[in-house]
């Protein structure tokens, strides 16, 4: 919910679902048939919202009360989205998905090069971190690591490895994150211990990227 903020966005764009009109045009209607993969080739461009440094945002939406009726078009018309900037679109594209692990029952992260878990220091976090790595095995997706929130316990880490979820970084607790978060600014305009850790732990998922994407050409010359 406060995605935005955190990255400095002042105007949070509107969600995709709400936009039934566009929905209906491309997907079609509710209760009937639906086109299964609409045009979505320029969604991004006219309904992102850019901030700092050039990153676009988008907030895809979900269904938000009960009896609220078929979401067959919209999720149709989202799946194709995804689909786009994760395959054919060349910019990097960064999901920010729910807690949990529905969106790996519905395969709404199937394609994507890297998948990285946030744990928080305790048994059902590891054992959350623990079944999706299997889930996201099950719907082809190779890369995991994992950040460790509120971090400072070695045990956390020596866990992880031991699943063969390789570990980031530790984020420790800061109030300096909560600052942020009551003045609505981004983490990384406040400053803090935390964000020195986010730093390194950019840094280290360069390096990881980079590692991924000589493997994937090295598997594509060797076909």
């Amino acid at each position: 919910m406060n995605l935005a903020s955190s990255l400095g966005v002042e105007n949070p764009p509107k969600p995709l679902t709400e936009f039934k009109d566009l929905i209906q045009e491309r997907a079609g209607a509710p209760g009937g048939a639906f086109v299964y993969n609409p045009k979505v080739d320029d969604i991004a461009s006219k309904y992102g919202v850019i901030g700092p440094d050039g990153v676009r945002m988008l907030v895809m939406g979900t269904v938000d009360r009960g009896g609220s009726g078929c979401m067959c078009p919209a999720s149709a018309f989202l799946r194709a989205l995804l689909r786009h900037l994760m395959l054919k679109d060349k910019s990097a594209v960064i999901l920010d998905m729910e807690a949990g692990i529905e969106h790996l029952g519905r395969g709404t992260t199937r394609g994507m090069d890297l998948m990285i878990i946030v744990v928080e220091p305790g048994a059902r976090s590891l054992e959350t971190a623990e079944r999706i790595k299997k889930l996201s095995s099950e719907i082809g997706i190779k890369h995991l690591a994992a950040v460790i929130n509120k971090g400072g316990s070695g045990k956390v880490n020596d866990k992880l490895e031991e699943m063969g979820i390789q570990v980031l970084g530790e984020i420790p607790f800061d109030t300096m994150l909560m600052q942020a978060d009551l003045e609505k600014r981004a983490p990384i305009d406040v400053g803090g211990e935390a964000v020195d850790a986010i730093v390194k732990i950019k840094e280290k998922l360069m390096e990881v990227v980079e590692k991924i994407e000589i493997e994937d050409e090295d598997s594509k010359s060797k076909k």
